[in-house]
């Protein structure tokens, strides 16, 4: 019983780490990345998909993002998605290549990310903290049913701790290295 509530606590916090790192890389910095694209969606046949579904898309450059529609009457569709959707992007058509250019970001707006991505490593600390809260009382319950002794109590919730510790620890790694992207000029 002990593990399988251990096993489960690891699950989500691992759950919770990669929702953490897909966060981040919707948060552009100035360089181009094909992955910055993939929650972009484009109206196809009634449906809408990524980006990524209708298009090659590729780097041209450090600073150029390339798209080539797989059908020529996409190209506006995929362009206007782009255009609209919430990243700061202005794509431009160039006979059926859409090339998307990456504008440089100013100081304030580094900061400005800095701070959303601050937030966002703060609601993902959260999140593990609040299943170690769960796995702890998992275990209180278990005692208070007799299910486990106190020792053994002890023992899982100093485990569940050292998971929330590593945990922590991965999300302040990730938040240390996109804050060193965000600078880098």
């Amino acid at each position: 019983m002990i593990n399988e509530v251990k096993k489960t606590a690891e699950q989500k916090m691992s759950r919770s780490l990669e929702a953490f790192k897909t966060d981040l890389t919707k948060v552009r910095t100035g360089r181009a990345h094909a992955g910055i694209l993939d929650h972009v969606m484009v109206e196809y046949y009634g449906s809408d998909v990524p980006v990524n579904q209708v298009a090659n898309v590729t780097l041209i450059d450090a600073r150029t993002i390339g798209v080539q529609p797989w059908e020529k009457n996409m190209a506006g569709k995929i362009e206007k998605a782009i255009r609209d959707s919430d990243l700061g992007l202005n794509p431009a058509a160039m006979g059926d290549l859409i090339r998307v250019p990456m504008p440089m970001l100013t100081e304030e707006r580094r900061r400005d990310l800095i701070k959303v991505v601050r937030g966002e490593a703060e609601s993902a600390r959260v999140a593990v903290r609040n299943i170690r809260r769960d796995a702890n009382n998992d275990f209180k319950n278990l005692l208070k049913d007799k299910a486990i002794t106190e020792d053994e109590e002890r023992r899982g919730q100093d485990d569940i701790q050292k998971l929330t510790d590593k945990y922590i620890a991965e999300v302040d790694k990730a938040l240390a290295a996109k804050e060193a992207d965000l600078m880098a000029v």
